[in-house]
This record gives structure tokens, sequence and C-alpha cells, in this order.
């Protein structure tokens, strides 16, 4: 208790009370019933307790019914979240989430530039909570396609499910435009060229049965002189009579002929050049 005390020292008993509870159960992250398990009060008042533990900058808002504590070392930073990973599984409603697209990227060392907001994929579809609106990104997916998760540590303490390396490659290619576009995807799978499992990356392009997919994947693995004999074969079988654009949030203009029936609107000496810094 002393050391709440100590760290909390503008608060009465029963606030620093709760929030030693808090910390003593591993609760930094907590609900409205949690608190009830822990003070002698009715809901009504627990929540006008919370409220002002809020105003106070005490606690932070994660979303109705769920809060953060705020360590006194943030500076009382209202918009407080922790963990960007860890905030974004504790509001989404569905436990087939899983973190993908842009965040699944930082996660497996893809990217070049810091991240700055959360993408999560949920098969239930919802609001983002008012606190987080500026920072969480909610992409429905239909429950089919909720595959190639695993558990991954983001802190000490904590695991969130997200998308594995080779499906982050395979969503960014179905959405490019959650992934800042074909051509930040490609210098990801570069990026990352020594990690892929490319015979994962196989099964997967068949299990996800989209031919957009295999052509952008085949096109881009063909420029940058990736991928196996028996992958670019496969890929190749879904090449068929109709032309697809390689990056629908680019301007439609052909850039670069191809054998894979893409119109690409980005051509490969921009890509070949990226892939350098």
């Amino acid at each position: 208790m002393c050391l709440i005390m100590d760290q909390f020292g503008t608060l009465g008993k029963v606030s620093a009370y709760l929030i030693n509870k808090l910390y003593e159960n591993n609760k930094t992250i907590f609900t409205i019933p949690d608190v009830k398990k822990i003070l002698n009060k009715d809901y009504n008042q627990i929540t006008d307790f919370l409220s002002e533990l809020v105003k106070r900058k005490v606690l932070s808002r994660l979303k109705n019914g769920k809060f953060i504590i705020i360590p006194r070392e943030t500076g009382n930073n209202e918009r407080y979240i922790g963990n960007w990973f860890v905030a974004a599984r504790e509001v989404i409603n569905s436990p087939d989430y899983y973190l993908g697209f842009y965040s699944a990227m930082n996660h497996w060392a893809m990217l070049t530039q810091p991240l700055h907001k959360i993408f999560i994929v949920s098969p239930q579809r919802q609001f983002v909570p008012k606190q987080l609106k500026d920072i969480l990104y909610i992409i429905y997916m239909n429950k089919k396609f909720i595959w190639g998760v695993s558990k991954e540590w983001v802190t000490q303490t904590q695991r969130v499910r997200i998308s594995n390396l080779e499906k982050t490659i395979l969503d960014g290619l179905l959405y490019p435009q959650h992934c800042g576009g074909i051509t930040e995807i490609s210098k990801g799978i570069w990026i990352a060229r020594e990690k892929i499992d490319f015979s994962k990356l196989g099964e997967y392009v068949k299990k996800y049965n989209k031919n957009v997919i295999a052509k952008r994947l085949g096109y881009i693995l063909e420029i940058l002189e990736l991928g196996t004999i028996p992958l670019n074969l496969d890929l190749r079988r879904y090449v068929k009579e109709r032309y697809d654009i390689l990056d629908p949030a680019m301007p439609i203009e052909n850039k670069n002929k191809n054998t894979w029936r893409l119109i690409d609107n980005i051509g490969k000496k921009q890509i070949l050049n990226l892939i350098k810094y």
C-alpha cells in the first residue's frame, strides 16, 4: 500500500486502495465488475467514482465500461492507452479478432517508418470507441478468412492475436489501401524475404482462392526475383481473361506491360527503386 500511496500521493484512501488492489491483481486494464469485486459500492456509485478518477487523470477510458490506469511517469496523459496492440485487443468485441495489415507489418519488421494507426480485423462489425477514433481502424472480414493467426508477445506479459507473416502479405495484396499501397507491400516483402515461408505462402494463396491476390503476388515476386519455381507456376494458374489493377488506390495508367493481366499503374522501376532505400 505504501508504494501506491507514494505514487498517487494526491489520492484519497479509497482511490489509493482501489489502484493498489488493481495492481496486485495485474489489472491495469479493468472493467466495472472488476471494481465491484474490490469496493463495497453499487453500480452507480462505482461509475461516478471512476468518472471522477478519469477527470483527475488517474484513469483513462478505453471504451464505455473499460479503463486503464495512467502511470504517473506519463505526466497525466488523459489519452493514455498503454500498448496500442493490447488496447485494440481490449476494445474489440470479437475473440476472433487479429492485428493485421499495417500493424502486422510493423510487428514483423516490414516497415521503415513509424506506425501511426492501429489496424485490427474483426468478423463482427462495430464502431470505433470515441476514445480511440483517431488511432484505431477496424476492418470487417468474413469469418471464413480469419486464419493464419498466432498469439504474439507485444509486452513482457501480454500477447495478442496477429496475422502471421504470410497471411499479412496476402491480406495486404487483397486490400493494399490498408498497408500503404502496393509499393509499401512490395518493400515489406523485400525486407522480410529471408523470413518468408514460400511454401506456406502458396498454401495460403490456394486457401484464399482469389485470382487478384495470386496475380499481384506473382507479379511482385517476378519483379523482385523472389519465390520458388513451384510457387510461381502455381500462381500462373490464376491468370484468367480478366484484367485487374495492380494498385486500386492509384490512378489507372498502364506503366508496364506484363503477362499477369495486371494494369500496372505503379511501374516496375518505381518498385525496384523503393527497395533500395
